[in-house]
């Protein structure tokens, strides 16, 4: 079993950084694109610590982070939806950095600004991580094992899904690290189809993890503490 999940770990860095390295420069154009490497230095950094850590402490998380393969029809439409969006939120900085859209329309994002989304990327990681510290059924598919229990501590006290928020400060913060006023378009988008795999994993919970909708009624924000 080890040695199988380091393969796929391996094989899954392999796959992944030059996919990004492709979607960051390759719209661009050039390599001279000093936003997209900080991005893929942050994207290698994290995933890489986190892989590492939760090989040696939690193997079973890193098995389920590894899954992709949902069985939920209204999770399916989800990927359909989120893959070409994700694909453009990372592709069309690179071209706007080709073709100076953002510069001529709106101006260039300050070098202040792009720092400080790098920073927000950068928490949204640390929000990820800290998330899956306490849930170690934190799944990259919606789905309900036997013996899973509903989580209540750390992150989980304040909202029902801290690992979203992660992705969504992640998400908005992109496009403006990368140079891009532009891109928060396709960016912004996504935060609703992302709301849409939200409600859907809750009525999921809700039927099949017994105390969850008790759980739902104690905690009653989802995304953001007194927000939403």
């Amino acid at each position: 079993m080890t040695l199988s999940l380091k393969r796929r770990l391996i094989l899954r860095v392999i796959i992944v950084l030059p996919l990004v390295a492709a979607l960051l420069f390759g719209p661009a154009g050039t390599l001279r694109f000093w936003q997209g490497w900080v991005l893929l230095a942050i994207f290698a950094g994290f995933n890489n610590l986190f892989l590492g850590y939760f090989y040696r402490r939690d193997p079973k998380l890193v098995e389920r982070r590894l899954q992709s393969r949902e069985t939920q029809p209204k999770q399916k439409q989800f990927k359909i939806l989120w893959l070409p969006m994700w694909i453009g939120t990372l592709a069309m900085p690179g071209f706007d950095h080709r073709f100076g859209w953002s510069a001529a329309l709106l101006g260039t994002v300050p070098p202040a600004l792009e720092a400080f989304s790098f920073a927000i990327i950068c928490a949204g990681w640390l929000v990820v991580f800290y998330v899956m510290r306490f849930n170690s059924f934190a799944s990259a598919v919606v789905q309900v094992e036997a013996g899973q229990k509903v989580i209540t501590d750390g992150p989980y006290r304040l909202v029902r899904h801290p690992m979203y928020t992660g992705f969504v400060l992640m998400i908005l913060a992109t496009p403006v690290a990368l140079g891009s006023y532009l891109s928060l378009a396709p960016a912004v988008l996504l935060v609703p189809v992302l709301m849409f795999r939200m409600a859907d994993e809750e009525r999921l919970l809700r039927r099949d993890l017994p105390g969850y909708a008790e759980y739902c009624e104690r905690t009653r924000y989802r995304l953001v503490p007194y927000l939403y």
